[in-house]
């Protein structure tokens, strides 16, 4: 596996120098604010990505005001109390995509988020308090609790909610494969993403830096520059 040096400096070569480069990269997680978010927090953002997959994103958030009022804020006390005939009326309401999986999927998380905030305090400790040493363990955790959170979509979940995670976009498995990485151009299999948890712990240790920027720093060293574009992916359930 080459250092996380080399991969820095083909960044800073393509996006103008290191402080150009700097610019570009987020601030580090703060776990406080994570852990004072509501359960109705990762609901929403959970339901945003999942609507987002498939289109482009920009029309899923210009959209999001409607979302919200649709689904009551995403206050999961008041979803509960809704009856099947309410959750089959949301294919008439023309605040949202009406996309049926997509809104049985908002019901099962509701459930989801609201078991697992209960055994844990809260959905946001939940997160807090996984290892970011087997984030590939909690792409799990989402794909099989969770609907409709495989693959990219409970990855971008985790980075649009503040947790320090990588995604593997295009360009991070490019990145991970020049590295030296033997694995699939869409890794999925469990060999592939221990070795991908390997290689970013590695890393981490090298440089210190959080897995986020990490995964940023290596999808602006190759390829198109795909962090979590606003457009449309391919899911994967």
């Amino acid at each position: 596996m080459d250092s996380f040096k080399i991969i820095i400096e083909r960044a800073e070569k393509r996006k103008g120098g290191k402080k150009a480069l700097l610019a570009l990269l987020p601030q580090s997680i703060n776990a406080e604010e994570l852990r004072a978010k509501p359960d109705s927090f990762f609901l929403e953002e959970m339901t945003r990505s999942i609507f987002q997959s498939g289109f482009v994103w920009r029309v899923i958030n210009n959209k999001w005001p409607t979302f919200r009022q649709a689904f009551f804020d995403f206050d999961i006390g008041k979803l509960m109390r809704l009856s099947s005939d309410d959750w089959d009326n949301y294919m008439q309401d023309t605040r949202i995509v009406r996309h049926r999986q997509k809104i049985q999927a908002v019901r099962h998380n509701l459930w989801f988020v609201n078991e697992t905030a209960g055994f844990n305090g809260d959905f946001g400790q939940f997160l807090l308090d996984w290892p970011k040493s087997d984030l590939v363990g909690l792409f799990r955790f989402l794909k099989s609790k969770g609907s409709r959170l495989g693959g990219n979509t409970g990855q971008y979940f985790l980075q649009h909610v503040g947790v320090d995670s990588f995604a593997l976009t295009g360009d991070v498995v490019l990145c991970l494969k020049l590295s030296g990485l033997d694995i699939n151009d869409r890794p999925s299999s469990q060999k592939d993403l221990k070795l991908i948890q390997q290689a970013f712990n590695g890393w981490h240790e090298e440089t210190g830096f959080d897995y986020y920027r990490l995964s940023m720093i290596m999808a602006y060293s190759v390829g198109e520059n795909k962090i979590h574009a606003d457009e449309s992916f391919k899911p994967d359930h």
